[in-house]
Parts: structure tokens; sequence; C-alpha cells
């Protein structure tokens, strides 16, 4: 049975904002992963707070959802209050919390997968990938009004994966050793068979037929075997951006989201010509440029046939986009932005020179914590 044959794509006002952040579990006592999501969720479940915080692959992680909101100042508020929530019950349990895309130094085998018939099916399909997966994500949600503006936007913002890889890089270490990457974190995702940049569909129809093509021959049951870095949401009537390592505070976060609604909000008016096959042959390099080199990446750009430093890019981009930030009211979060890349200082770049200075990774992450620990500054006070 085709099961993508009709599958409808849910109305949703254009460009409405949800977030998503996969948060570290961590040892208040040596600041190692620690085992305790699914307790978490049952203190959280007792207190009947449980709602917007769920499970993730192993039981070192857990995830957080913000509702639909049409402005970045309610994601803030959002991500705040679960900040909050999660930092009390964490301080109960007798866990600590943190972001960054990866861990700085804990070993993959003594990860365990959470209870859920979904997890198990995971665990059997890609066995020690499932584990190696405990690697923590920023999906920012964007809505769009049908499945043909969806793959419209899921191709023209396949264009600036690498923008939003460099924006949010926070994943230097991993296995106790600085990998020389800024962000590391995609290399755990790019060795699932269905990551990468989506295929040259060229609307809402003929991306069903392709999944119907995957299901047909055992690839693909849903759309959540899809590991692209950019996807179509049809049940929320959303495109998810997928490629954000977590950052570390909720403010870099909400930052984030302001840039994807942005952007989206640009490209959606601009309507700029978009060459899928073509962008499709730079594209694995240009994001391997941006999570290793960070700022100091360098792009190909197959339409002028030449290579582009990303900075550069980047905050010409982050010029043409300030009159649609003032428009959506998120202009204070485009221009932090904008330092951050005057600056060329990353999460990553913050986490090599707390390694530095505080001369261990256990260190390192008990300061990470501190940092998720700050209260946001872009929520709103009631």
């Amino acid at each position: 049975m085709n099961a993508f044959a009709n599958l409808p794509f849910a109305t949703s006002r254009p460009l409405t904002l949800g977030v998503e952040l996969e948060l570290q579990l961590v040892s208040p006592r040596d600041y190692d992963l620690t085992r305790a999501a699914t307790d978490l969720l049952s203190s959280l479940h007792h207190d009947g707070r449980c709602g917007d915080v769920k499970l993730e692959i192993t039981e070192s992680m857990i995830e957080v959802n913000t509702h639909p909101r049409q402005d970045v100042t309610a994601i803030a508020t959002d991500l705040e209050g679960l900040r909050g929530l999660l930092v009390e019950h964490c301080r109960r349990n007798n866990v600590a919390i943190c972001g960054g895309g990866t861990h700085a130094f804990h070993r993959w085998p003594e990860r365990r997968i959470c209870p859920g018939e979904r997890f198990a099916f995971l665990n059997e399909r890609y066995g020690y990938l499932s584990k190696q997966f405990t690697v923590f994500g920023q999906h920012i949600h964007i809505g769009v009004t049908s499945g043909d503006d969806a793959i419209w936007l899921t191709h023209a913002l396949n264009m600036y994966v690498p923008h939003f890889v460099v924006l949010s890089a926070s994943s230097p270490f991993v296995d106790g050793a600085d990998t020389a990457f800024d962000s590391a974190r995609l290399n755990a995702v790019s060795a699932f068979p269905l990551s990468g940049q989506a295929p040259d569909v060229r609307d809402w129809a003929a991306f069903l037929e392709h999944m119907a093509v995957l299901q047909a021959c055992g690839v693909a049951e849903s759309i959540k075997d899809l590991y692209w870095d950019v996807r179509p949401k049809p049940e929320y009537g959303t495109v998810e951006v997928r490629v954000c390592d977590t950052p570390l505070t909720v403010d870099r976060a909400t930052e984030l989201a302001a840039f994807a609604q942005s952007l989206a909000r640009w490209l959606l008016r601009e309507r700029p010509p978009i060459d899928p096959p073509l962008q499709g042959l730079v594209a694995r390099y240009n994001k391997f440029q941006a999570c290793r080199f960070g700022f100091n990446a360098e792009l190909a750009d197959p339409l002028a046939r030449c290579k582009r430093p990303i900075a550069k890019a980047l905050a010409g981009l982050l010029d043409s986009l300030m009159e649609d930030a003032r428009d959506l009211d998120c202009h204070r979060q485009i221009e932090a932005l904008r330092r951050q890349v005057e600056s060329r200082q990353s999460d990553a770049g913050l986490l090599r020179g707390l390694a530095r200075s505080v001369g261990s990774l256990n260190e390192l992450t008990r300061v990470a914590t501190e940092h998720f620990a700050q209260p946001s500054r872009y929520h709103r006070h009631d």
C-alpha cells in the first residue's frame, strides 16, 4: 500500500516558527554524560509539566520543543520557560544540563537506548550508529502555505546550509580530543544513508512519488526516516532546518530562529533563481568546509564558478535580511549575529578557549552547564 499517495500538507500560517533543542544530561560529579532522561521525564510528568519535553534516542539526551509561534520573542519566552524548568528539575534529580553539539569526552558504548518502539527500531537498523548518534542539534521549523512552497523553500534553504552550520557550530571535541572541526556533530549525522541534501524534486506531487519509491523499495517508511539537512514536515505544515548544533545558550538558539525566519521571508519574497542539481554538485563540499573551518570556510559558487569566503557572504546576507528582520521584529537577534560574524567568535571557538583556560574537559563541561543556566535577555517579561 502506498502511504504517500495522497499525503496532505497541513495548512500553516506563513513564517510560523518552532524550535526543537536536544540537550545533554551530565553528572554533577564528573560532568560525563549520565543515564537520566527517563527519570527526569517522570519527574516532570509528576508535576504535570512534561508536555514540551520528550525522550531522545539515548538516556543521556532530552529534547525540548517550543509551541508554534509567529514571532521570535514568543520563541524566546518558550525557550526561557523550558530552560528554567529543566534547570530546576535537573537540580532536584542531581543532574546537570547543557548545550553544545557533542559531549566532549563521553564513550559511546556506555550509552543506553531509551525505551520505545521507534528507538528500538533505530537501534536494530543502525547498530552502533544509534549510540554514536548521541549528538545534539537544534531544529527550526518554518511555516509555509502549501506543499509546493515547502519543496521550493527546501531547495532554496539548501544553499544556506553552510551559513547555518557556521553560525551554530559548537562541537569541536569528540572522544576527549579536539577534532579540528568547528562542527564535528554533523559527521555523525552523515553516516546515515538518508542524510544530506534533499533530492531534486520539482513540487509536492513529485516529492510524494519519490517517497512512494523509497517505501516500495523498503528504504523509508515515513518522512521521519529522512535525515536530510532541510526537509518538509507535512503534518506541521513546515520546512525543517536540521543542521544546527545545539548552542550553549537559549539566546543563541533564539538568534538562529530569527535568522531562519528572516531568511525564509526574504527568499519567499524575492524568489531568487535556484538550481538544485547545480547546488548538489558542491553541497557536500560546502558543508564540509563550514563544519571543518567555521568562519574561515570558503564556499564553492557553481553559478559564478569561483570560491567565496563564508564570513564575507554571511555579512552581506545579514545586511540583506535586515529589512525583513525589522518587519518581523527580530532585528536585535540579527544584529547579534552580525556582531558574531564580525568577531568570528563561534561557540566552538568559545569552547576551545575555555578548554585552554580551565585545563580539563570535565571542567569545560561544568562551565557549559553554567552557560545554559543563564536566563535569556530576549524573552517577554510579564
